[in-house]
């Protein structure tokens, strides 16, 4: 059986991500989606939120599930006796940087590989950070998150889903 682990942030999980997901959970036996708990980033959501976001988006999927870890990803793909570490590309500067992490990976762990998919058209544009930035302002980003995760994403900002 391969595991696979797609690890990540994810905040807050966009329909790029579960996209990514549902092709992963297609091609492994068992997908592992990663929330890392404390990114350098300026979260949004805690890691619990993150993990049952993630966890509603993939509902439908048997053999997906949502944790949240710490640490290197390569500590946590062994923990789970994971073979292989998921990754998004959506840009050009999504791949310099997965390119340098999969060989520091490797060197770090020679038994997990990397296995990436290229972004679906619909959503190379979609990004957390983007996505954030746009409801913050009152945009409007249904359609590039699931919706209860529009939902969730608005009521931080204090922005009904309605006035969008």
């Amino acid at each position: 059986m391969v595991t696979a682990l797609y690890p990540g942030s994810f905040d807050p999980v966009t329909v790029g991500h579960v996209d990514v997901a549902v092709r992963a959970a297609a091609l492994f036996e068992k997908v592992v989606i990663g929330i890392y708990s404390t990114p350098s980033k300026n979260l949004l959501f805690d890691a619990d939120t993150r993990v049952e976001l993630f966890q509603k988006s993939v509902e439908h999927l048997p053999n997906v599930e949502v944790r949240k870890f710490e640490g290197l990803v390569v500590r946590f793909a062994r923990e789970l006796g994971a073979a292989v570490i998921v990754r998004g590309l959506r840009s050009g500067s999504d791949f310099e940087f997965e390119f340098d992490m999969a060989f520091m990976n490797r060197r770090l762990e020679p038994t997990v590989d990397m296995v990436s998919f290229m972004a679906s058209q619909d959503y190379m544009f979609v990004s957390s950070s983007l996505l954030k930035e746009v409801a913050r302002l009152g945009g409007d980003i249904t359609g590039m998150v699931p919706a209860h995760v529009a939902k969730a994403v608005y009521a931080k900002f204090g922005k009904p889903v309605s006035d969008n």
